[in-house]
């Protein structure tokens, strides 16, 4: 559903120029000092994009599921670190707050995220907990004054540097998803301790790490929603809608080294002649535009169904499985066409190839994805 044609049209133009005229020239840079730079932070603070999924009465643009699939498949035409710094707080940053958050907590943190304020961050997955995530051991004891929070979390994307955690724990003694209770805590927090950032294949500037909870004390008011043991329904249900961001988040990086893999094949020259000019070269690169476009059909679909109200727990399995496999399959193509090339540093593409590998492990890894077709064909 696009409300307004105009607007969007608008909107993708200032986000091409970004790409253009800022991502694009400081990814290098980005990769070297591992962070996003103040300079380029502010330039996405005016951007807007912190906010796009926030609604219009928080102060964001209040995108709906097709407007916001578009926009990021446009800002994603650049390295991966821009889109998790940038994008985080219009996904898993702020979702489960817009979606079952207590007016209060809307009011307190929503405009502050919308304008990159504050960074939001999701805190589920532990040594135990990945994709079974009903078996986190972080626990939160009722006490007196709230809840005193104990445990131990990993792999957590913008947490070395984020202001606002989504804190996932067990409220109870009871097994699987109705005994978590989700919790706000802001940075600072006394007993919480975020770690360095974790090293790992690439996405520099897109830091992850560890949180340690240490008889974190927080009140009655930060539980989400203000209801005990709703927390796993609310990150399922930020989830279904954040699996069609990243399946839009995937496809725009194929875009890019489609983009360049093109150029690349009209100037590099063997055998007195173009790669491009070569038929195996040309089927690559054709192999890499059906899969692009039959990943941006099926995104848009789904976030048509979605905004239309339909079921789509399905879809969004489809969408993220399919988006994210595609994305590799490309890179791996790009990488070939590219040959020596694209294994070194300096085309970007290697970048890239290591960049997109995560897509295809978070967020419900493919093999999760595939069962959950599976179990909803099935049903």
């Amino acid at each position: 559903m696009i409300r307004d044609q105009e607007m969007m049209q608008e909107l993708v133009t200032q986000i091409r120029a970004f790409v253009r005229d800022v991502a694009v020239p400081n990814e290098d840079r980005v990769e070297a000092e591992d962070r996003i730079p103040d300079d380029v932070a502010a330039k996405l603070r005016d951007l807007g994009s912190f906010g796009w999924s926030i609604p219009e009465e928080y102060g964001g643009l209040g995108l709906t599921s097709e407007e916001l699939a578009i926009a990021f498949i446009e800002f994603t035409r650049c390295s991966v670190a821009f889109r998790v710094y940038g994008g985080q707080n219009a996904g898993i940053g702020s979702e489960c707050i817009i979606r079952d958050g207590t007016k209060e907590q809307k009011q307190r943190y929503l405009p502050r995220l919308a304008t990159g304020e504050l960074i939001g961050c999701l805190a589920l997955t532990e040594v135990s907990a990945g994709s079974d995530a009903t078996a986190l051991k972080t626990r939160a004891e009722k006490i007196d004054s709230g809840y005193r929070i104990n445990g131990h979390k990993r792999y957590i994307t913008l947490a070395p540097i984020a202001d606002l955690y989504t804190v996932f724990a067990r409220t109870s003694g009871e097994k699987g998803a109705d005994g978590v209770t989700a919790f706000l805590i802001e940075r600072g927090t006394e007993g919480m301790t975020p770690g360095p950032s974790t090293p790992k294949m690439g996405q520099e500037g897109a830091p992850i790490g560890e949180i340690v909870f240490e008889n974190v004390v927080v009140p009655d008011e930060a539980v989400l929603g203000g209801v005990e043991g709703m927390g796993f329904r609310t990150v399922m249900k930020a989830l279904n809608k954040q699996r069609i961001n990243l399946s839009a988040l995937s496809t725009g990086p194929a875009i890019r080294m489609l983009d360049d893999a093109v150029a690349f094949a009209k100037q590099r020259r063997q055998f007195d002649k173009a790669i491009g000019e070569f038929q195996l070269i040309q089927a690559m690169l054709a192999e890499c535009k059906v899969e692009v476009e039959a990943a941006r059909a099926l995104i848009l679909e789904t976030a048509r169904k979605r905004d239309r109200g339909e079921d789509v727990t399905m879809d969004v399995s489809l969408c993220k499985y399919f988006s994210t496999e595609m994305c590799g399959r490309v890179a791996d193509r790009v990488v070939q066409i590219f040959g020596g090339e694209g294994y070194v540093k300096g085309t970007g593409i290697e970048r890239f190839y290591r960049d997109v590998r995560a897509a295809r492990i978070y967020e419900g890894t493919s093999q999760i994805h595939l069962l959950n077709i599976a179990k909803n064909l099935l049903r």
